[in-house]
């Protein structure tokens, strides 16, 4: 049975290269940090209220111009 290889699999994906785990453990968090994955999580790991959203939404606004 032939293996099947994807072009562009879906999600983050991180080739390993002569079974060096170390370094593609460090290129697979530099690519879960730098897609903001862990942010989004951690905004939905609770429901917020469409009010509450929209107020922290604004305070960042508020946060941003202010320097």
């Amino acid at each position: 049975m032939k293996r099947r290889i994807l072009k562009d699999p879906p999600g983050l994906t991180v080739l390993v290269h002569k079974n060096n785990i170390d370094n593609a453990l460090s290129r697979f968090k530099n690519k879960v940090k730098d897609s903001g994955l862990m942010m989004e999580l951690r905004d939905r790991a609770f429901y917020e209220k469409p009010s509450a959203a929209k107020r922290k939404k604004i305070n960042a606004a508020k946060r941003r111009n202010k320097k």
